[in-house]
């Protein structure tokens, strides 16, 4: 079944440069979206523990990410009142969809980094495959 993307009446198509799809790909698709939303999986995090968990993020990167994902649905962010104020963030039900693909590219990854690095240095010039 074609979707239609309903604000311009159209049906979904990544491969348009003026499909709205094109641009959550895009988001999607990133190494800081796609670990946030890995670590998430754990569990409702803090911010700080977002920070320790996604090694080499800086606040910078992790605070846009994070403001990407809660705009486009796949993160709430709460916030509690208290001092100093605790926020905290958990997938929501389309970030947990969005979490099965991650998952498996992070797993697929992991297994297959020593084919890639051998691959890699086959590619440097001077060696020979």
């Amino acid at each position: 079944m074609e979707t239609i993307v309903e604000s311009s009446g159209l049906p979904a198509d990544v491969y348009s440069a003026k499909c709205p799809t094109r641009q959550v790909l895009d988001h999607i698709s990133g190494k800081w979206t796609i670990l946030v939303v890995d670590a998430l999986l754990e569990g409702t995090l803090r911010y700080t523990d977002l920070s320790r968990r996604i090694e080499g993020v800086s606040q910078k990167m992790l605070t846009q990410t994070l403001r990407g994902l809660e705009a486009d649905g796949f993160v709430t962010r709460t916030v509690y009142p208290t001092v100093p104020p605790r926020v905290e963030y958990d997938l929501t039900e389309l970030g947990h969809s969005l979490a099965e693909p991650i998952t498996a590219l992070r797993q697929w990854t992991e297994a297959h980094i020593n084919e890639i690095e051998r691959a890699r240095a086959a590619s440097e010039p001077g060696k020979t495959p």
